[in-house]
């Protein structure tokens, strides 16, 4: 029987393609892996998290029209190592957290950043 085996990458539709590529660049630390056009028009960005196989395609399309992200949609989780570093390390990038630190009762700390184009990444320091 075939199965699906492994998840590749995730996409998101964005507006602003280099904004979006900066923020995940310069502020979450991802690194470009690749760019190009999709046969259909698209420009695609994959984006990689050091220590992690699954890439991010930024995809920018206009002739589907703008993109509008409803609240609490979607968002990628990433993990951190030190939650009150990483924020204040943004900071001083101009980025704020939009919610948390939080403890969970595992004892997990999570918070949320709000990315370009209205989506939400949350940040996870394991315990």
């Amino acid at each position: 029987m075939s199965r699906v085996t492994k998840l590749l990458h995730t996409r998101y539709r964005v507006n602003d393609l280099e904004k979006t590529v900066s923020f995940y660049r310069d502020v979450l630390g991802l690194e470009e892996v690749s760019r190009h056009k999709s046969p259909r028009g698209s420009e695609l960005v994959f984006m990689k998290t050091p220590g992690s196989d699954e890439l991010i395609e930024l995809c920018h399309f206009p002739k589907s029209g703008p993109v509008q992200v409803q609240p609490d949609l979607t968002h990628l989780a990433f993990e951190v190592d030190d939650i009150e570093a990483f924020a204040r390390q943004i900071e001083k990038k101009g980025w704020k957290l939009s919610d948390g630190p939080t403890k969970s009762s595992s004892g997990n700390v999570f918070a949320f950043i709000d990315a370009p184009e209205g989506y939400e990444i949350e940040l996870i320091q394991k315990r």
